[in-house]
């Protein structure tokens, strides 16, 4: 692994399943082994499991809870430990990821000034909100609209995270903000769901979710195909994002036809589903980034 290319500042996985891990690394620029990554963050990982048969399984019986183990503790102790496991249904992930205190990427004297709310967001998104001449700040996951603005922000950002989108009050009274003051908005994946939300819109847990580089999506407003990078359990509701006056869907996923993206018609608000800042990629989205720069010039303007 190499750590310039680290999304976060620790591993955010409960452990790792495979079928074959390489305890031999031959990249130049490897700063350690994946093995030794593993170990400083005392995280599990199986290997030699005929991951096809598991995946199918999911497939078949839906997305599920699990224990890993790598003793022989009985059977029936790990049902216990798994029967104490909550459901993802319901259950708020945001603020175990998300920063404890504010911070700022990227160059001050940039053209743009973002304030982000971290859900659980990659640092490649904020590396890309960079690169387009923005100065961010990010802000916890219980920050307030007055915490955002006071940053005096060209525009807003929503980031993407883990767990279900419903507990999450506060950012959804943060979306509501946001958009009544009518302040440009861009939102990733959890961020997209908060802000469905904050229209009145419903979202719903996944029988199986998108996880995986190679999604395809539509773009409606364009015509044109998109593989993308997705990684969520929970959707938007698409019937009720339908019949909503003032919320327009511009992207479907064409494996199943759920809502990869919409867009506000009387306000200065979109957010997709998926990850354009995918790192690697791939890099059929990044041209969002650029639409997030556009809104905020055409606000100015």
């Amino acid at each position: 692994m190499n750590d310039k290319e680290v999304e976060s500042d620790s591993i955010k996985i409960a452990g790792l399943v495979c079928k074959n891990f390489s305890f031999n690394y031959s990249r130049e620029d490897a700063s350690q082994s994946l093995e030794d990554y593993f170990k400083k963050q005392n995280l599990i990982c199986i290997s030699d499991v005929d991951t096809r048969a598991l995946v199918s399984y999911i497939r078949d019986n839906g997305a599920m809870n699990a224990v890993i183990c790598t003793d022989d503790t009985a059977v029936e102790v790990l049902k216990e430990q798994l029967a104490k496991v909550p459901d993802m249904k319901g259950l708020e992930l945001a603020s175990k990821v998300s920063t404890k205190e504010p911070y700022f990427f990227g160059d001050e004297t940039a053209k743009y000034k973002i304030s982000a709310l971290d859900l659980g967001i990659k640092t490649n998104i904020l590396r890309n909100l960079a690169k387009r001449d923005c100065y961010i700040k990010v802000f916890p996951y219980n920050a307030t609209f007055k915490d955002l603005a006071e940053f005096n922000p060209d525009g807003y950002f929503l980031s993407n995270g883990p767990g279900d989108p419903d507990p999450l009050f506060g950012a959804i009274q943060v979306a509501k903000d946001i958009i009544e003051n009518n302040k440009p908005l861009f939102g990733i994946c959890l961020g997209h769901q908060v802000i469905a939300l904050a229209n009145g819109v419903s979202t719903y847990k996944m029988f199986n979710g998108h996880r995986g580089i190679n999604h395809p999506v539509m773009n409606l407003v364009s015509g044109k195909g998109e593989i993308t990078s997705q990684n969520h359990g929970f959707a938007v509701n698409k019937e009720a994002l339908e019949n909503h006056p003032d919320l327009e869907i511009t992207h479907v996923h064409l494996n199943d036809q759920t809502v990869a993206g919409m867009r506000m018609k009387s306000k200065n608000c979109f957010s997709v589903q998926y990850h354009p800042e995918a790192s690697p990629g791939p890099h059929d989205s990044s041209y969002l980034f650029d639409q997030f720069i556009n809104n905020i010039e055409s606000q100015k303007n």
